[in-house]
């Protein structure tokens, strides 16, 4: 029964933005943890925002490359973690643009997304400018937003699954 339950949900997909914050990997547990008690697939996304520098040409380019690696190098050693937890390797998503633009797009362009897992920050500042927006929106979005929180460990964590 589980493996037919796994086959029907295989091209669904859990997204998380992926940024350098404590809480990405609070959430990136949750969801590796999730997508394998549900036989769905962990997405990661990874948003550019454009630099500053389009008057100097060759600087913006050069900057954009580096970024790009940049990206590539980050999404790279956050698929060896989804791999390992959930013996399965994540879909990748790199865009530019605004942070909350991109993400909504993707959501909407994208109908193996099946839901969006953000981490809350703890700190002082508040859970974080995304979580904070899109729970403002949350109403608008064509999947369902989870948000986890950022002080959450490994053990509470598994006994949410």
């Amino acid at each position: 029964m589980a493996g037919k339950h796994a086959e029907a949900s295989d091209d669904r997909a859990f997204l998380l933005v992926v940024d350098e914050s404590e809480e990405l990997h609070v959430a990136l547990s949750f969801a590796c943890r999730r997508a394998k008690s549900t036989g769905c697939r962990v997405a990661l996304l990874y948003i550019m925002e454009p630099g500053g520098f389009h008057h100097w040409m060759a600087v913006g380019d050069l900057m954009e490359k580096e970024h790009r690696a940049e990206a590539e190098e980050r999404l790279k050693e956050l698929s060896a973690k989804v791999l390992e937890w959930t013996g399965s390797m994540p879909v990748l998503y790199i865009r530019e643009g605004s942070v909350r633009d991109e993400l909504l797009k993707l959501i909407d362009e994208e109908p193996s997304i099946s839901g969006l897992i953000l981490g809350a920050g703890t700190g002082p500042k508040g859970p974080g400018p995304l979580v904070t927006a899109l729970g403002k929106m949350s109403g608008r979005l064509r999947v369902p937003l989870t948000i986890v929180p950022g002080s959450l460990d490994e053990e509470q964590i598994k006994r949410l699954i």
